[in-house]
């Protein structure tokens, strides 16, 4: 493996930088109550949701894996996010209202409150899964994949151990209030780095990135043929918004972020506003994967890419500056992970067994279980590099297991005659389906793309819960209060968002991202 030196400046800048997250997130951290806690005390204003999000998102498979995967079949790749930004506007529109009208501390208690509590202890044991094997032993495997280039005597296990430690040291101390706060700072950091590191890659490989566009070259081009390797254009649209509707609006690691917010209104604003910030990875991370084809030809393995870029093209002193925006981003994912499982579990399993415990004996729990996923994710985390890439270990898990669930939560919000044993019932089918796919998917599908086989999946699970819930009776109307999509309650809030200025008017910011995305669309089609 190829390997760096960098100057003790740089160290010194990268140690400071993580001593100043730690003590900043211990210094803001809340934890006298679970509400405290587990939620930040429900009490963050929009800019420091829409921040906080972004920061959590830009995880090690955006930041490493897309920009690896732009290097290896182009800008197609930043369809994820393009779509996901489309998925956001939904989230904000439709689900969020929802999710806080609930009063919810995990996404699972949203299923009991709609379902019932098998649905819940199902998904929530889907999640806290898929936040140890592949959240945060991915976010692991790619901070120690970079150390190992300046460091590469190092063990990969040690280095793994070292950064658990770092994380954990401010995040299971000090809850979810410490994360958002030390990710405010990381969210800035990466920001402002990745700009940087684009304009740098732009003086040296720009031309070649015109040249593609002008050109028409296929790797320069979002819309790709039924055939394409990386992205058909039909995943885009049957694909992708159901992988992207499970990462924004199923996934705990996020959108406790949006359950911490002041208000419905204060949500939808940073929801938006993580969207906004979403669109512009396509010039920090998308293009600058591409232009490093020309920088760095014949690299071993996509996810040397960024590394690679950070530790060559940065000068003395701007490169820890940019190790750090790089860390960042691994940092705050894993702080993000860490406590959304650690709420999973204390919430949705020991609250529920141990119905007396106090607030503070949730709190303690609530950290022991933290320690546990850290200790269980870093034993895991070395063996992701036998996966080929992160995007790849990711992508393929993640579309066996989020069909059926973006299914159920669909059907249920929007479908009234969905009831408890119909969803548990398409769950269970769902999971049956998933581990089908590990073993005989070439059998079945053959070799068709994921993104085309993800609706096959979606489908088969909504069928096959609807047709069972109607072998049972329907759902009590408890059930429905505030857990269903109601057009009343959906045009008084139009109404009322158009009294307010226009500035003020989160539809106003919704139709914005949405021409964003189209125009993005057309440009690079």
């Amino acid at each position: 493996m190829e390997h760096f030196t960098i100057s003790w400046v740089d160290i010194t800048i990268v140690i400071a930088y993580m001593s100043v997250i730690v003590w900043w997130g211990l210094k803001n951290g809340k934890s006298s109550d679970s509400q405290s806690y587990f939620l930040g005390g429900r009490g963050m204003s929009w800019w420091m949701v829409g921040l906080s999000l972004f920061a959590a998102s830009i995880s090690s498979t955006t930041l490493i894996g897309q920009s690896g995967d732009s290097y290896a079949t182009g800008l197609a790749v930043f369809n994820y996010n393009l779509s996901g930004v489309l998925v956001m506007v939904f989230f904000a529109i439709f689900l969020l209202p929802l999710y806080l009208k609930s009063h919810i501390f995990t996404i699972p208690e949203f299923l009991e409150k709609r379902f019932d509590s098998r649905s819940r202890y199902y998904f929530s044991g889907i999640c806290i899964i898929g936040n140890i094997f592949l959240d945060a032993a991915g976010a692991l495997y790619a901070a120690a994949l970079i150390i190992k280039l300046v460091y590469p005597e190092a063990d990969m296990q040690t280095l793994v151990i070292v950064f658990a430690l770092i994380c954990a040291s401010y995040t299971i101390p000090g809850g979810l209030s410490s994360a958002i706060n030390a990710e405010l700072i990381q969210a800035i950091i990466l920001i402002l780095g990745s700009i940087v590191l684009t304009v740098i890659c732009f003086e040296r490989g720009g031309d070649y990135f015109l040249n593609l566009y002008e050109n028409h070259d296929i790797m320069a081009k979002l819309i790709r043929p039924v055939d394409d390797i990386s992205t058909p254009w039909p995943g885009l649209i049957v694909g992708m918004p159901i992988l992207g509707l499970y990462f924004w609006a199923n996934n705990q690691t996020l959108v406790q972020r949006v359950l911490s917010s002041k208000s419905i209104d204060q949500g939808r604003k940073g929801v938006l506003l993580a969207g906004f910030f979403t669109m512009i990875t396509l010039f920090i991370i998308a293009i600058p994967g591409l232009i490093a084809r020309d920088l760095f030809p014949g690299l071993e393995s996509p996810d040397m890419v960024y590394p690679n870029m950070v530790l060559k093209l940065a000068p003395a002193g701007l490169l820890g500056v940019m190790l750090a925006a790089l860390l960042s981003a691994l940092t705050s994912t894993l702080s993000a992970i860490f406590n959304s499982a650690s709420t999973l579990f204390t919430m949705d399993f020991y609250a529920k067994f141990v119905p007396h415990a106090s607030s503070k004996q949730l709190v303690v729990v609530g950290k022991i279980v933290s320690c546990v996923i850290m200790v269980i994710a870093a034993i895991w985390a070395p063996q992701i590099g036998k996966f080929g890439s992160l995007l790849k270990y990711y992508q393929e898990m993640l579309s066996y297991i989020a069909p059926p669930i973006v299914a159920t939560f669909l059907l249920g919000v929007f479908c009234k005659r969905i009831n408890g044993s119909g969803a548990f019932i398409g769950l269970l089918f769902g999971l049956g389906m998933a581990v089908v796919m590990l073993f005989y998917k070439t059998e079945i599908f053959g070799h068709l793309h994921f993104l085309l086989i993800v609706p096959f999946l979606f489908v088969a699970s909504a069928v096959v819960t609807y047709v069972a819930s109607l072998c049972f009776a329907k759902p009590y109307t408890s059930k429905l209060q505030d857990t269903t999509f109601s057009m009343h309650d959906f045009r008084f809030e139009l109404a009322t968002a158009y009294t307010k200025p226009w500035y003020d008017n989160y539809f106003n910011a919704a139709l914005i991202l949405v021409v964003c995305c189209f125009v993005v669309l057309y440009v690079f089609a």
